[in-house]
């Protein structure tokens, strides 16, 4: 009997699919009773694959027609086939050539036909289409096929897929690579301008290491295709309607990047090699925008952005984020960035998100991409609600080194690129002395983007021509490598002969070319003036931002906070809120009739609302933020019956701001950087990131370090990121007590943030209005906000509605009822935060405190020092200033205050501490042993003799 299969059905199971069909149909032929139902009836309909006769399918390949099987062995020589090809695919990675200073073994166990007890007979004997149904029609059988497989699987590029779960994404890959799609055929002209730009870097890095004798540049060379493909990059973006490109990199080939890809004069980039006055030679606004701060940073950290140039094929704003030396933590930065940029934030609700108008390429160091722990945190939120950016496209710089370490001691994975495959992403290896593979794999790359909406990491592998800087001789450390880069040409040489060969140009040509651009770059520098003499070394902050805020308006009318508290207290009746919260939340309903009091959250609520009235846009993210880490925000409802959500800040009357609400992943660096970028470039929204407990900012120090707090004085980038750290002493031990108050404290100077401590709703409700009223102005700076968590519902710490509609935020709180009787108060205590709350509720204890004024410092930075010590002139008989906290001696507010407060004390007066001793861990362990610790430490400071500690 002979059936005739319909045309295409094999290649509807090529692949591993095929595969396991065929396997399936050889063990129907043993027992046709082994196999499931549906596969039997599959087989008995359509037959199984004997020998090919002719004919031609869409692909221009062999028609396939088959008789039923009376050769099962041939069979077996056609999934043995089949599973070599899907090698080839998985494993051709190994045996390509991308690797410039090593020959590729072509060689590799994985692709052998006698592993698959093949011979070239056997291939031959194999349909085509079986193999590579893309394949081009010179393709005629399974040996051809394989041939090919290996050819383009094995070539400057390499590909890795095969991790890749989504079976659409893997396919589309797959054909684009054996189609011969993504191999685009340049133009002659587009090989020239390549050359071109290959001569200018190259030129440029040549210019700057003969006339700069000795300084740090951190050269590009080695991997100079980087720039061509980020050009290519970034004119296919254009082309498909982006307005934004995101550029984040380590300072290696950053001035070549700067140079060439955001236009940065030539004339700026020399005058800071030669310590010139740059004044003249600032381009004019609608070019490039340079921001310095007072104290600046190293030339090879600066960023810049290039504003939108009609008419250029580069149209697109382009932003290269400022760099600090910690290689990879501006990843999230610039995911942040451009989320603000795709981020439609002038319509309540949610941001309307669309990915197509900016995108962020990421520039990573091999040792750095392997090493460090912030590009998986970044990895991890690629595809998160709240973090998504449709798709980042990561170049791993690939100089095969790390400083003077090679790849053997800086990770454990064949590639650099490895970490990335855990999250789905493709990876493709290209050799940076290929510039047209790296071009054609950057437009892969971004279609690729465009399409799935997803990351992709090109590995550009090269080499570095110099040591880790210029001044470093890297033969004392790797001699081996060293002797391969000194005789290798540089890739201009090597493309330019390439295209002389092919008779694009002339030899002479190419060599004018590089004539050319040494000429340019000549004709720049002497426009430089001479080093300044007496160059400006006060590096002082701007007179604003010295002043901070002066004037502010945060009280809300009651008819207006009434409004938005009953707004806020609506849903739909259809909406099954859990009972026990909506019992909590109608307990809200009143408050403005005098019934109850407003709590922290209460406070927070309605401080949002207001500002989204107001027309500022919020972002809110961290670990459990929607419900609050202690349950007690709840800004996102939740249908107990449907598990629908429902946010009232979503449905106020008449407001035209966003309001996105996100909880994160169990991630510290990667948000916080993320939630500062985001801020950076959307300065006009109230940006909150909130820690799951204080101590966890631990894990975000270097954004604290690097950006926050010194990003205005390195860069001018100004920043109004709020910050909320659950501190606060409860016996929950070590790593739920502190906020490391005392670091943030350390790195405060010149107005560069807020940091606070507060002690009741009403203040929070304030401060985080002045806060939404100053984001777009010069005085903005980030708030460090030390919240609660005993105090989110304790009565001392809530407040009368009036406290909300009337006042301000004070940096000072004094105590009511104390210091009344100002000739006879001999002691005022100073303290901050819960541990004032502890200390008012331990006062019902003593009958007589007329001796006795306590201040709640607010405001710890900037230091309140003429509130402090006007409140000191009041009383004339002042013997002692203490300085109360809950926190060991050597930590949180003592170190820092102490100088303030010896300097404002009135001549007499002793100014002491109470509290723990130093310790090395922050709190104690045990409960029981918190109590007793926290009991003495108020009853020492409300005894009329104090010990010294």
């Amino acid at each position: 009997m002979t059936e005739q299969t319909p045309k295409g059905f094999w290649e509807s199971f090529s692949g591993p699919n095929l595969g396991y069909v065929m396997e399936m149909y050889e063990q129907y032929l043993e027992n046709p009773d082994s196999v499931a139902e549906e596969m039997k009836e599959l087989f008995i309909q359509w037959g199984a694959p004997i020998l090919p006769e002719t004919g031609k399918t869409t692909h221009g390949q062999a028609d396939i027609s088959f008789q039923l099987p009376t050769n099962p062995n041939l069979f077996s020589k056609i999934v043995a086939a089949v599973k070599l090809a899907d090698n080839i695919r998985t494993f051709g990675h190994l045996a390509a050539d991308i690797n410039p200073l090593h020959e590729a073994n072509k060689e590799i166990r994985q692709m052998q036909l006698n592993e698959f007890d093949l011979t070239v007979e056997d291939l031959k004997s194999v349909p085509a289409s079986f193999i590579c149904p893309d394949a081009p029609s010179k393709v005629k059988n399974g040996y051809d096929a394989i041939e090919y497989l290996k050819e383009v699987y094995t070539k400057k590029v390499a590909f890795e897929f095969d991790h890749i779960h989504d079976l659409e994404e893997k396919h589309w890959i797959q054909r684009k690579i054996e189609s011969g799609e993504f191999y685009v055929e340049l133009t002659a002209e587009q090989k020239k301008n390549i050359l071109r730009r290959l001569t200018q870097v190259e030129g440029f890095e040549k210019f700057i290491h003969r006339t700069f004798v000795g300084q740090k540049r951190f050269s590009i060379e080695g991997l100079d295709a980087l720039v061509p493909t980020l050009e290519q990059m970034i004119i296919a973006s254009v082309k498909s309607g982006v307005k934004t490109v995101n550029i984040g990199m380590a300072h290696r080939g950053r001035l070549n990047v700067l140079a060439h890809i955001l236009e940065k004069p030539y004339e700026l980039i020399f005058a800071e090699f030669k310590h010139a006055s740059s004044a003249d030679l600032i381009p004019s606004e609608g070019s490039i925008g340079i921001t310095y701060g007072w104290t600046g940073d190293v030339k090879y950290h600066l960023g810049a952005d290039r504003k939108e140039k009609n008419g250029s094929p580069m149209s697109a704003r382009i932003v290269l984020a400022n760099n600090p030396s910690h290689l990879e933590v501006a990843n999230p930065v610039v995911e942040g960035y451009t989320r603000a940029a795709q981020d439609d934030r002038s319509t309540s609700g949610y941001p309307a998100h669309d990915p197509s108008r900016s995108f962020a390429i990421l520039v990573h160091g091999d040792a750095a991409f392997a090493g460090q722990g912030i590009v998986a945190e970044t990895l991890n939120m690629s595809r998160l609600n709240g973090y998504e950016t449709g798709g980042t496209i990561h170049i791993i710089a690939n100089n095969n080194i790390g400083f003077t370490t090679e790849t053997y001691d800086s990770r454990s994975t064949k590639y650099a690129s490895d970490p990335a495959k855990g999250y789905e992403v493709p990876v493709i290896h290209v050799n940076a002395d290929d510039p047209e593979a790296c071009v054609q794999t950057a437009l892969f790359a971004y279609e690729y983007r465009e399409k799935f909406k997803k990351d992709i990491v090109i590995d550009l592998v090269g080499y570095r021509r110099f040591g880790h800087n210029e001044m470093d001789e890297p033969m004392t450390t790797n001699p081996m490598m060293y002797k391969l880069v000194h005789q290798h040409p540089t890739v201009r040489v090597i493309y330019g002969e390439k295209l002389a060969n092919e008779g694009l140009l002339p030899q002479e040509e190419v060599q004018n070319l590089d004539k050319e651009v040494q000429n340019q770059l000549q004709a720049a520098y002497d426009k430089v003036p001479s080093a300044e003499e007496h160059p400006d070394t006060k590096m002082t902050p701007p007179e604003i931002v010295v002043k901070g805020f002066e004037r502010y308006q945060t009280a809300v009318a009651e008819n207006e906070l009434k409004l938005l508290n009953s707004e806020l207290l609506q849903w739909p009746n259809e909406f099954h809120v859990f009972k026990k919260l909506e019992r909590i939340l109608r307990r809200r309903e009143r408050v403005f009739d005098g019934e109850g009091k407003i709590d922290w959250a209460h406070a927070e609520a309605l401080a949002f609302a207001s500002i989204l009235k107001d027309g500022t846009p919020i972002r809110f993210t961290g670990q459990d933020t929607q419900r609050g880490t202690f349950a007690q925000r709840n800004l996102v409802l939740h249908d107990d019956q449907t598990g629908a959500e429902y946010i009232p800040h979503h449905h106020l009357s008449d407001v035209h701001a966003s309001f996105a609400i996100y909880n994160s992943p169990l991630t510290e660096a990667g948000v916080v950087g993320y939630e500062y970028g985001y801020n950076v470039f959307s300065p006009e929204t109230l940006v909150i990131w909130e820690a799951q407990f204080g101590d966890f900012a631990n894990m975000a120090q270097v954004m604290f370090d690097q950006f926050i707090s010194s990003g205005r004085a390195k860069w001018g980038q100004k920043s109004g990121l709020v910050m909320l750290l659950p501190h606060g002493y409860e016996g929950q031990g070590p790593e739920h007590s502190s906020a490391r108050m005392e670091r943030f404290l350390q790195l405060a100077a010149e107005n560069n943030w807020t940091v606070a401590n507060l002690s009741t709703a009403g203040q929070y409700f304030h401060i985080l209005r002045r806060q939404a009223q100053f984001l777009s102005k010069e005085e903005v700076r980030p708030l460090v906000l030390m919240t609660p968590k005993s105090l989110l519902r304790h009565p001392l710490a809530s407040v009368d509605a009036s406290a909300l509609t009337n006042g301000k935020f004070n940096t000072v709180l004094e105590q009511p009822g104390l210091g009344e009787q100002q000739d006879r108060v001999e002691r005022i205590i100073l303290c901050s935060g819960k541990v004032a709350i502890d200390l008012e509720e331990k006062l019902k204890e003593y009958n007589d405190l007329s001796w006795l004024h306590i201040l709640r410092l607010e405001q710890v930075y900037p230091f309140p020092e003429e509130k402090v010590q006007a409140i000191f002139a009041r009383y004339s008989n002042l013997k002692e200033i203490v300085w109360l906290q809950e926190e060991p001696k050597n930590m949180a507010s003592w170190t820092f205050v102490a100088p303030y407060l010896r300097k404002l004390a009135p001549k007499g007066a002793e100014v002491k501490y109470v509290g723990r001793p130093r310790r090395s861990s922050p709190s104690e362990g045990d409960p029981v042993v918190h109590k007793f610790e926290q009991n003495r430490i108020l009853t020492e400071a409300l005894v009329q003799t104090i010990l010294k500690m």
